[in-house]
């Protein structure tokens, strides 16, 4: 299979179900947010040098393949292709590991100022860029369905990322960079 087709060579794509759109299209420009975010999360793991956190990371990068396939489908028109679905234990899973994470953290008591060390700002672009997706992929729900657990898992990452980020905070013995006027 080749990696380039020329069929978008003059500015479309084509959805899972082969519906052509504009490649600004909002459905692509939501499962396009999501890829770059599974980039960041790429890199975030490869920083990391906590094998459970980086297996959890390597578990959510599948589960962002699965967003990015249910938000590449147009709802408007049948797929005969067998695709995965998200399911409730994928957010019930960010979930139990926010839990498990802050329990060994104190009270978040301010707003951070990401910075520090290396990967605690891979873990804020990371945070910033799922919250860039789940903007876009708001915009989509406000113009075509989109499926309530897809928000919610990107709801939920942004908090599971941002918690990850206070996580390194406390493994790597450093200050918090707390904003205080």
């Amino acid at each position: 299979m080749k990696i380039y087709t020329k069929t978008g060579d003059q500015g479309t794509t084509s959805l899972v179900n082969n519906t052509r759109v504009p490649k600004n299209h909002p459905r692509v420009e939501a499962y396009g947010t999501v890829d770059e975010l599974n980039a960041h999360i790429g890199m975030l793991r490869d920083m990391s040098n906590d094998e459970c956190i980086a297996a959890t990371l390597f578990e959510i990068q599948k589960v962002l393949f699965v967003v990015q396939t249910r938000l590449a489908i147009d709802p408007e028109k049948p797929c005969s292709l067998f695709l995965p679905d998200m399911r409730a234990q994928n957010v019930d899973f960010l979930e139990k590991e926010i839990d498990s994470m802050q329990s060994l953290l104190g009270e978040f008591k301010a707003f951070l100022i990401p910075g520090g060390h290396p990967i605690l700002s891979q873990c804020h672009i990371a945070r910033c860029v799922c919250r860039r997706a789940e903007r876009k992929i708001v915009n989509l729900s406000q113009q075509s369905e989109v499926e309530s657990l897809v928000l919610q898992y990107i709801n939920r990452l942004s908090d599971y990322l941002f918690v990850l980020a206070r996580f390194f905070t406390h493994k790597l013995n450093l200050k918090e960079n707390l904003w205080e006027e």
